[in-house]
């Protein structure tokens, strides 16, 4: 199960550069946005390397950290709501 741990790492930081070199290339360089995105990435590898009868111990941490990103995500969605509603 090493192998997918791995793997999983270097999906995710494949993701992680090619979100960047695209905000760049784009020229919008935006921390929020760039978060959502790889919060998206980590979202979609935890699905796939995901195993349905055992539970390593990578994915309790990966679970973690995706509550972290989500908990962090609400976060970003209240303070838009906020600008919004304030003008």
């Amino acid at each position: 199960m090493t192998r997918a741990k791995y793997a999983a790492a270097g999906a995710l930081a494949a993701w992680a550069a090619v979100v960047g070199a695209f905000m760049l290339l784009n020229r919008t360089l935006d921390l929020q946005v760039y978060f959502v995105l790889a919060l998206i990435g980590l979202l979609v590898v935890a699905v796939l390397i995901d195993t349905p009868f055992a539970q390593p111990t990578y994915m309790r941490r990966m679970k973690y950290l995706i509550a972290a990103g989500v908990a962090v995500f609400g976060y970003i969605v209240v303070m838009k709501i906020m600008e919004i509603v304030a003008t």
